[in-house]
């Protein structure tokens, strides 16, 4: 028997072809191929269920020498022992799919008895005879009433009866969901964001964990996905771990929000050893808060909004986001923040992001802030750039976070970046957007990059430090041909307020600054925005005028001695206007020219460095006086300016020949 399964675990892929042949009769039936999945996913597990469950009564037959027919009680018993799920219909009865399939005439009644029978746990994953403040999960009683409406029920019920699994042991059953799991996700990408992680990349994040995974192989290694969808992943790197690298021992752990996908992810745990996968959203419900885990892998989805749990992670109370909140369109980074939170002091995590983890965000923003605190706490270990086209629903490039909270001693305050995007194969049949893949070479070679952590061609070792900068905030001062600014020939104010005895705009002279109404301060406003050549005498007798050629200030003393104070403006400001008598006050300013600026600069740990070089930088790069602002630090990691290749310019002389060349060829046409 363990012969049999063995061999015919190998050809359980020609199943394939057998399924997606089912999806004539949707398409027959005119549903739409981004539907398909939806009216799949139930009988795919059915079928999974029910081989499984065949394959459980041989082992208790085999084993303990008992069965249905003649030992009722204790075959049941034993049976139960599996934990793999129940049915009455199929244990006791020996009824299947396809027997339920020879007749017409009972199939409804007999169909609709066979779902009842399953166990209370898998009615409500398969989603039979819900209530209706249920979730559907796989809806299965929604999806048999439509196909029943369109008259193709028994059809596809048939067509997935011949589907016989139960000569395959639950490996070869993964291994055949996670091909379909793929080809769903292949053709019903509708979420924003959701991606199927693809198999040669779980090989890679299974490969870079067995890497570095501290623990013995005879204890127990703790793996979570907080976003695991059908669990593709979260079991990959399981199954990869114990089947290639040795370590019998795992605990799997899985949350997932999407109705369907974590029924499939529950319908598999069952058929595990210490797995466990929850349903709801992970970042709110937090299913595992009690709990550290030894692995966290993860490929949550890009740009999605978290706007409709906003209030929720405001006010998250388990302490999730000690970085802080990113803007509410992309959650990757509460994902990030999260999955930190429930590593342990000597965990590792694998996550897959898209470029804006790296960068976006400025200097102070929410994005800024969480890398900036992943940083300091120095648990980023590397950053991998894999290929474009990697992903079955998105062309562009993604990385690997490797996060280690317990890095060795010679890389504490390093930081690998290690360029994978060429290292590639093409497909010689392309998966929706996917049209490359990682060979075991090409993994291996980003294993060994990482491993020895030593600067080669797709490998540059950082100084932790390296990633901060300083937005460094000044107000810089206009000045005159002269190079001064009133504030600099003044007084140490930003301004000079002066108090006058008269403005004289185009030779009119106002001596009335108190008391004067509404009226006059519309004109006298209208003067101003009207830039009129304009002079203003203090109450010492002095004239202050702007010199229209350099916008410097004159000023004239009342001996007729004159000085250039510097650039600068004269302003007008007008005070609040009485409602009853309709008067106000005006005050005139003396003022310099300044706007805000900043200047980016690199960022020294060392605050005296740090202080030193900014100085530094301005004395080389800022010609005009200024103020120091304030300073905000922020992290931001750069691949294309890390691994950018100058692209080679043709010279002028081939530039020229060929034009030559042009010419030549044109030159009959011409004539």
């Amino acid at each position: 028997m363990n012969n049999q399964k063995e061999n015919n675990a190998r050809d359980i892929m020609h199943y394939e072809s057998d399924i997606w042949s089912i999806a004539d009769l949707l398409l027959a039936a005119s549903i739409k191929q981004s539907d398909f999945p939806t009216y799949m996913m139930p009988f795919f597990a059915l079928v999974m269920l029910e081989g499984r469950m065949l394959n459980a009564i041989n082992e208790v037959i085999e084993e303990e020498g008992i069965n249905p027919k003649d030992d009722p009680e204790d075959f049941k018993e034993a049976f139960l022992e599996k934990e793999c799920g129940y049915n009455e219909y199929i244990v006791m009865k020996g009824k299947t799919l396809l027997s339920i399939c020879r007749n017409d005439s009972t199939f409804d009644q007999d169909f609709s008895e066979y779902l009842k029978a399953f166990d209370d746990v898998l009615r409500k994953l398969l989603g039979i005879n819900r209530e209706k403040n249920e979730a559907k999960y796989l809806n299965m009683d929604g999806i048999v009433a439509e196909l029943r409406s369109k008259k193709i029920l028994m059809q596809v019920v048939t067509a997935w009866a011949k589907i016989d699994l139960s000569c395959y042991d639950n490996s070869a059953i993964t291994t055949l969901e996670e091909h379909i799991k793929r080809k769903w996700a292949d053709i019903s990408a509708s979420t924003a964001g959701e991606q199927y992680t693809p198999d040669d990349i779980i090989s890679l994040i299974a490969e870079i964990v067995a890497s570095k995974v501290q623990k013995p192989k005879n204890e127990y290694i703790h793996v979570y996905d907080p976003t695991c969808g059908g669990a593709n992943l979260l079991f990959g790197v399981a199954d990869r771990l114990k089947n290639q690298s040795g370590y019998n021992y795992i605990a799997t752990y899985g949350s997932e929000y999407n109705d369907a996908l974590y029924a499939l992810a529950a319908i598999e745990s069952r058929f595990r050893n210490n797995s466990q996968i929850c349903y709801g959203n992970t970042l709110t419900t937090v299913p595992f808060a009690d709990k550290e885990f030894d692995v966290v892998v993860a490929n949550p989805p890009y740009g999605t909004k978290w706007s409709g749990f906003e209030k929720e992670i405001k006010n998250d109370q388990k302490g999730q986001f000690p970085g802080g909140l990113p803007a509410v369109s992309d959650g990757q980074l509460l994902f990030m923040q999260h999955i930190l939170w429930q590593l342990s002091r000597t965990g590792i995590a694998v996550e897959v992001h898209n470029g804006s983890t790296l960068f976006s965000g400025d200097a102070g923003s929410g994005e800024s802030n969480i890398r900036k605190y992943i940083f300091d706490h120095d648990w980023v270990e590397a950053i991998i750039q894999m290929p474009q086209q990697e992903f079955f629903n998105t062309g562009i490039y993604t990385y690997l976070w490797i996060m280690n909270k317990n890095k060795p001693q010679d890389r504490k305050d390093k930081v690998a970046l290690i360029d994978a995007s060429n290292g590639w194969a093409p497909l010689r049949k392309s998966k929706g957007d996917k049209r490359r893949e990682m060979l075991p070479e090409h993994r291996q070679t980003i294993v060994d990059a990482l491993t020895n952590f030593t600067p080669n061609d797709i490998c540059k070792i950082y100084d932790r430090e390296y990633f901060y900068y300083n937005k460094q905030g000044i107000t810089l001062y206009d000045t005159n041909d002269n190079g001064t600014s009133v504030k600099q020939t003044i007084c140490a104010e930003s301004a000079v307020e002066i108090a006058p005895k008269s403005l004289i705009i185009d030779g009119e002279e106002f001596n009335k600054f108190k008391g004067i109404n509404e009226e006059e301060i519309i004109a006298l406003q209208n003067i101003w925005n009207g830039k009129q050549e304009l002079a203003v005498i203090d109450t010492d007798g002095n004239t202050y005028k702007v010199d229209d050629e350099d916008n410097s200030i004159i000023k004239t003393y009342a001996d007729g001695n004159s000085e250039n104070l510097g650039c600068g403006n004269i302003v007008l400001k007008i005070g609040s206007i009485s409602k009853k008598t309709g008067l106000a006050n005006a005050k005139i300013t003396i003022a310099s020219v300044t706007y805000n600026d900043y200047e980016v600069t690199p960022h020294h740990f060392d605050e005296d460095a740090n202080t030193s070089k900014t100085d530094a930088f301005m004395d080389k790069y800022i010609y005009k006086p200024f103020e120091y602002g304030k300073n905000v630090v922020g992290v931001e990691i750069n691949f294309n300016k890390e691994f950018y290749i100058p692209e080679k310019l043709d010279s002028v002389e081939d530039i020229i020949s060929e034009i030559e060349k042009l010419d030549e060829q044109i030159k009959p046409i011409s004539l």
